[in-house]
């Protein structure tokens, strides 16, 4: 059966158009136009009032709904993959921190299973460590962080596609090959947890390192040493202009006024939307997946205040963080993320706009920004529209 969506704002890669119709076939978008006529043997969604949006891509999501992508069981997976797109998250990569190569394999195994499935959300795994500088280990266990070694990563890689990204601190010695391997298995090796500088990042960028995982947060900038200054990481990211980014747009990892520079220097197309979100997070759990984590102040932190270890944020919230507190359009704020984070994975061909062709993955905001409908390969997930199906 056809689905179609009708009376609200949709937005195009053109632009928006205001009372359009979107027509679903299955789990692909067919039609996006400014035709109203409604198709009278169609499934019909009246969005009245509300922005139709593509549905979120979160590339770095550690867990939700209670359950932690560390435990590495498909049950643990599917809670929190399913607790996340009830708040908007259309397709995900499950990250995990820094973490052991037996609990690996275990989430690769679980991975490669949901990946394999109809209509599945999970592009892939994200591995965030365990090669990073130690100094800069924020909520990362310290236990697990060592520096890359091929006999290490390099029968992970051979033994499987699932995984998609992985990040390493880039001052680290043995980074050129360990990018270069990364980059021959499809992966996107990331700058994180850094001291790097800008002849680090610059060497790093060259071996296939183009993007930087969490902007401004476990990385420095700017700083002195005895009587001379240097630049950080951060400012080393901005002077490469082809560089990606993500930031944690929750208004707590980092202020309002740091994510409108980033807007401002990056822009919507190399900036993308996560939630870096903990198993606390989408539920009613004040339990962090790490006992040496509490949840204080909207965020996740470690308990001595040494450093924020994660957020309780969904896909909807990032949305209204960048519009409401940065004050930046909400279309720039749908594209970071969604096409954005689709472009910087690779799956831009069909996710990431809404457009004729691509999958059916959708959100749909009143005029409040409170999240109404997500859709997810032409799949209710949440309906709170209120005139809401229509047959």
């Amino acid at each position: 059966m056809l689905t179609q969506i009708l009376n609200g704002r949709i937005l195009t890669p053109q632009g928006w158009i205001r009372g359009g119709s979107m027509i679903i076939d299955g789990n692909k978008i067919i039609e996006v136009s400014n035709n109203e006529l409604h198709i009278e043997s169609a499934r019909f969604f009246d969005a009245a009032g509300c922005y139709i949006v593509p549905g979120g891509i979160d590339i770095h999501v550690h867990g939700g709904g209670g359950r932690d992508f560390m435990e590495g069981t498909e049950e643990a997976f599917r809670k929190a993959i399913n607790a996340h797109m009830f708040y908007g998250t259309t397709s995900i990569l499950p990250t995990l921190s820094s973490s052991t190569v037996p609990m690996i394999k275990a989430a690769v195994r679980t991975t490669e299973k949901l990946m394999a499935q109809p209509d599945s959300p999970v592009l892939g795994l994200h591995l965030e460590g365990p090669y990073f500088n130690k100094e800069m280990a924020g909520g990362q266990l310290p236990e697990n962080i060592k520096d890359p070694t091929p006999m290490d990563y390099r029968p992970l890689l051979d033994s499987t596609n699932s995984i998609k990204r992985w990040d390493e601190a880039p001052e680290l010695p043995g980074t050129v090959e360990f990018g270069r391997t990364c980059v021959e298995h499809g992966v996107l090796p990331c700058v994180a947890h850094t001291q790097a500088n800008y002849h680090d990042v610059r060497t790093a960028y060259e071996v296939g390192f183009t993007h930087a995982t969490h902007f401004y947060n476990a990385m420095p900038g700017f700083h002195k040493n005895h009587e001379y200054k240097y630049e950080g990481t951060v400012e080393s990211v901005y002077l490469i202009d082809d560089m990606t980014v993500e930031v944690i747009a929750d208004g707590k990892h980092v202020p309002s006024t740091i994510l409108n520079l980033v807007y401002k220097i990056k822009g919507p197309d190399r900036t993308a939307l996560i939630t870096d979100a903990l198993a606390c997070a989408a539920s009613d759990s004040q339990t962090a997946f790490d006992p040496r984590v509490i949840i204080e102040d909207g965020v996740c932190k470690l308990a001595d205040h040494s450093a924020l270890a994660g957020s309780i944020a969904t896909m909807d919230r990032l949305i209204r963080t960048m519009v409401q507190k940065v004050e930046i359009p909400l279309g720039e704020a749908c594209r970071m993320a969604s096409e954005t984070p689709a472009r910087i994975i690779g799956v831009d061909k069909r996710k990431g706009t809404l457009e004729k062709g691509k999958d059916a993955d959708i959100m749909m905001f009143d005029a409040d920004l409170n999240l109404k409908c997500v859709i997810a390969m032409g799949r209710v997930i949440r309906n709170e529209l209120p005139n809401h199906v229509v047959i």
